[in-house]
C-alpha cells in the first residue's frame, strides 16, 4: 500500500534523479548547443514522471536487496 511519505519521496527523487541525469545525458549528446536548454527540458518532461513510476515500483525491491546485502555483510540492523 502506498502512503503519502512514499509518494512524496518518489516525487523528490524523480525530481532530482532525472534532473541531474538528463542535465547530464543532455550536455554529453548536444554540448552547449544554442538550444541546449530547451532539448534538455524536452527531455527531462518525459523523464520525471519515468522517474516517479519506476521509484515507487522499485524501491520496495530495492530495500529488500539492500537488507540482504547488508545482512550478509554482517551489516544488518
Amino acid at each position: 500500500m502506498m502512503n503519502l511519505a512514499n509518494l512524496v519521496f518518489a516525487l523528490v527523487m524523480g525530481f532530482l534523479m532525472s534532473l541531474s541525469i538528463t542535465l547530464a545525458t543532455t550536455f554529453v549528446r548536444v554540448g552547449l548547443a544554442e538550444n541546449f536548454f530547451l532539448v534538455w527540458l524536452e527531455v527531462w518532461a518525459v523523464a520525471y514522471p519515468v522517474a516517479i513510476v519506476c521509484i515507487l515500483i522499485y524501491r520496495p525491491l530495492a530495500s529488500k536487496i539492500s537488507a540482504k546485502i547488508l545482512n550478509r555483510l554482517g551489516m544488518s540492523k
